[in-house]
This record gives C-alpha cells, structure tokens and sequence, in this order.
C-alpha cells in the first residue's frame, strides 16, 4: 500500500505543479486529503507489517503518523484560505500545494522507514518541499530564509550521510552491510565502538536541523518565521518529529551498546543548551513566530532529556512530541488571523486581541497555557513525567536548572501574550479591521482539545502504542 501511496502522492504534486487551473487544483489536493488518510486508517490496520522491505508500519511511526494526518487536514483548509487572501497568481498556488503534498508525503514516508538511508533520503526530500514553501512570498526576506534553511540543512544532511558511512565501517566489524534497524539492533553487541561513536555524533547533530536542537537550531528558526504560517505549522510540529524519529531510531541501537551512557551525556549537553538558548531568546524576541518557534527548540529541549534520563522518561518523550504537536500547530494557525487583523508580526504593533478577534484569543490564550504546559493542559502530564525521570535518575542539578529556565520563559510567553491579547496596541487603526470568522478557529480548538484528552485521559490503545515504542529501549 505504501507504494500506491507514494507513486499517487507525488502524482498528484505533479499534476498540481504542472495544472494552473484552481478548482482542477482544490479538487487534486482534496483528493491527497482522501489518500492521506485512506493510507494512514490503512496502516491502523495492518501494525507491524512491513511493505517494499524498507517500511515498516510499528508503534512509533503509527502515531506519528496518525499525529500528521490530523494536522495535514487544517493545514490544507488553512492554505486554501491563506492562498485565497493573498490573491496570488496560478504558479505561485500550484508550487505552494505542490511542495506541501511532497512534504506531508515525505514525512509520512520517513516516520515508517525501517532504515536509516531510506530515512535520510525523505528527511532530504523534506528540504527541497519546505524551502520552496518558504520562499513563497518571493521577496528578499523569504530569500534570505530559504537560503539559510538549505545551506544549514545541506550541511546537516551531509553530516547525517557522513554518519551513515561510519556506521557501515562500524557493522562491517559484525560482518554485516544491511543497515536496517532491525539488524542494526541484532548486531549491536557487535559493533565497532571507535565507528559507531562517530556516527552517533554526526547523525545526531545532522537531525538536530530537524528536531530544532542545539547545535543545528537556527535552520528551523527562520524558517517558521518567512514561510506561510500553515506551512510554518507543519514546520514547528511533524516535521520537528521527524527528526525525534531519526535521532530515537539510532539512539535505540546506541542505548544496547558499551556508549550508551556516553550518548546520554551529549544529549543532556546538546537538550540543556537548547532550553537555555531558547530561555535567552523568549526574553527578549519581539516578532510572534519566532517567538513560537524558539518555543519549540525548549520543547524539543525537555523530549531529549527524557530520553536521557530514560525510565518513564521514554514514555514522557513521545508523548510531549505528540502533544507539542497539536498545541503548536494550532497557534500557527490562530497566527494567520492574527495577522489579518494587525497585518504584522511584530508584538510591538499587536494588541487587545479580544475585541477584534474574541473567539481566536480564547484559542491564544489556551494555546499559552497549554504550551507552557499549565495545567489542564495535556503537555503537564508530560513534562511533569520527564521532571519524575531526571528526579529518579538524580540528575538534581539538571532539574533544578531546567526548573528555573522554564520559570522565565513562562513569564517572557505569558507577558507577550497578555500584551497581545489585552493592551490597546499603539497607533492602530482600527476603522478598516477585517474580523476573521469563528470558524476559522474551530480546527485549533479540537487540536487543543485532542491535546488536553491525549494527556489527561489517554485511551488503552494510545498508551500501549507508546508502551510498545519504548520496548526496544533499555530499562
């Protein structure tokens, strides 16, 4: 199935790069909604197969992907209406849906790949597709985003193929060339240290372009910002989770190996500096993406001191990226009526968000509490578990300092968000306001909502997907 999936997916950009016609255009990107989801509720039902012999559809992937095809559906909704305001020319609509099709398919494809060149082939599909959503605008701004994000993202993936060969040096110690994880995982007892500790370090830091981690952290970051703010809501959760996938599949065959406390100490360095940058960051950023954005670097931040910690910390990990997920992805797209009204990004022009748009300020306040992970929100369950995992592991002193950094960065989100939201903004004329309609924001509602039910009332079967993702994971 994943074959037709993919053959019908990258079909269907083809026909939409190559077609100037709207509705012929609405009419092929419904029909990618249709195949989106006939493929995910497909996988539902076929768990732990594997298909081609490089896909495999396991309890990771299954969420991930499920995670996707609820965010892919308000995304296309939320383009369709972007593309409409914009009034921009048929080319620039057939690229626009074109390269979001190629980057949901390739996402897609990467979270069940069961073998890390086929993983490093979609991740780098997923380049190409992003920046051509990021320089859709096509002013200098957008330029200069999109050569940043290619040339960090080059340099990231180079790192990551560079990794990939000192990892065939290192099985070829056991005998073996197939790189698949599952054979990765049986000769792991086997692998040549010296290699494979070369190869943890440069496939880590090739994804951390992706996760949104230190050192590679910046690629993301202009990124969210200049592309479309639905684009920017793929960029800032599934495609996030993506490179969680390509760093958690490794990490896996690493943590059954002599350098598994070795690899933890680089996670908890390269985690611990990524909650720090974004701490300095959120205190002083002025522009709202990026303030979204450098939200997701402290989130990403405490998913990889969880796994570090290990423990329950393996299950709080893939449970906050699913979670970070929903919450993110709906703020970006409650951004986009934001911007209708004020039509600027900066909080300096921003404010009394509740008069001209109550209906999606109740969605940033939501957002807010459900981001800094407040309670009722879905994102305390997690951290609070990853706060358990480093406590039990006794790594105070990473608690405390990751207890203090959080603590600025909920009062650096919670005063611009309250400046958005309540103080009159200077100099703004409000004579001419576009009103966004209320049902603009219901998708971010049910993302919240699904949030919120994840987290405090997970169901029997999302938990034991969880529960069987870790298994392969150390106790």
């Amino acid at each position: 199935m994943i074959g037709i999936y993919l053959i019908g997916a990258f079909l269907i950009s083809g026909l939409i790069f190559t077609n100037r016609n709207t509705r012929i255009n609405y009419i092929l990107i419904s029909i990618f909604g249709i195949l989106q989801w006939g493929f995910t509720i497909y996988s539902c039902y076929h768990y732990k197969n594997t298909t081609l012999g490089y896909f495999t559809i396991d309890s990771l992937g299954l969420l991930l992907l499920l995670t996707l095809s609820v965010i892919s559906i308000p995304a296309l909704i939320h383009s369709y209406l972007y593309i409409e305001r914009q009034h921009k020319a048929p080319q620039s609509r057939s690229i626009y849906f074109a390269a979001l099709v190629v980057l949901i398919t390739s996402i897609s494809a990467a979270y069940l790949a069961n073998h890390i060149a086929v993983i490093w082939i979609f991740t780098e599909l997923t380049t190409l597709s992003a920046s051509a959503l990021i320089y859709h605008h096509r002013n200098k701004l957008a330029l200069e985003g999109t050569w940043k994000y290619l040339f960090i993202c080059a340099i990231s993936i180079t790192f990551v193929f560079i990794g990939i060969l000192f990892l065939s040096l290192s099985l070829q110690h056991a005998g073996s060339d197939d790189l698949s994880f599952a054979n990765l995982m049986a000769k792991s007892d086997q692998l040549n240290p010296f290699w494979l500790r070369l190869a943890f370090l440069f496939i880590f830091t090739g994804f951390t372009a992706k996760l949104g981690l230190v050192p590679m952290y910046t690629a993301g970051i202009d990124a969210k910002d200049k592309a479309p703010a639905p684009t920017g809501a793929l960029l800032a959760s599934v495609l996030m989770n993506l490179g969680f996938v390509g760093i958690f599949r490794f990490y896996a065959v690493v943590a059954h190996t002599p350098l598994h406390h070795w690899a933890n100490l680089i996670i908890f360095i390269s985690a611990s500096l990524s909650i720090f940058v974004a701490t300095v960051y959120m205190t002083k950023v002025m522009n709202i993406k990026r303030m979204l954005a450098y939200s997701g670097i402290e989130h990403m931040g405490l998913v990889m001191l969880g796994i570090a910690a290990g423990g329950i910390g393996y299950y709080a990990a893939i449970l906050h990226v699913i979670l970070h997920a929903f919450v993110k992805s709906s703020l970006f797209f409650q951004f986009n009526q934001l911007y209708n009204v004020y039509e600027s990004k900066s909080i300096y022009h921003v404010g009394n968000y509740f008069k001209y748009n109550p209906t999606g300020a109740i969605v940033l306040f939501l957002g807010f509490i459900s981001a800094t992970a407040m309670p009722p929100s879905g994102l305390f369950v997690s951290e609070f578990l990853i706060f358990r995992a480093l406590f039990q592991g006794q790594f105070i002193v990473v608690l405390l300092l990751t207890l203090l950094m959080l603590t600025i960065i909920i009062w650096a989100f919670g005063k611009n968000i309250f400046k958005i939201l309540f103080t009159p903004p200077v100099g703004f004329d409000d004579s001419h306001v576009v009103k966004p309609s209320p049902w603009e924001s219901l998708s971010q509602y049910l993302l919240l909502f699904i949030a919120v039910w994840l987290g405090l009332n997970p169901p029997a079967e999302f938990v034991h997907l969880i529960q069987d993702a870790i298994t392969i994971l150390p106790k």
